[in-house]
């Protein structure tokens, strides 16, 4: 079942310029998986070396983020709408 991911705009050269793609999967986990398979360059903005998500990418499903839920093991349906929120930093 296809599920739409939102993409940043940092991580867009990475997807073909795409600010949405459809990705099947059953879990957050999934998602991100067969994602980073399709767009192999976008795993190491993700992923660190030892396969964790990055712990300045927050993931949202619909309107909730995956930490409040659970994490990775969050259950997708086809009606949801994932985005990838990349943690910004700066300022004085």
């Amino acid at each position: 079942m296809p599920v739409k991911i939102a993409i940043p705009t940092p991580l867009r050269p990475y997807t073909e310029n795409r600010d949405i793609i459809e990705v099947d999967g059953q879990t957050v986990k999934e998602l991100l998986e067969n994602m980073s398979t399709r767009y192999p360059q976008l795993r190491r903005h993700l992923f660190s070396e030892d396969g964790r998500l990055r712990s300045f990418i927050n993931i949202y499903v619909n309107d909730e983020d995956i930490r409040y839920l659970d994490g990775e093991n969050t259950k997708v349906k086809e009606s949801d709408f994932i985005s990838i929120v990349p943690a910004i930093a700066g300022g004085n």
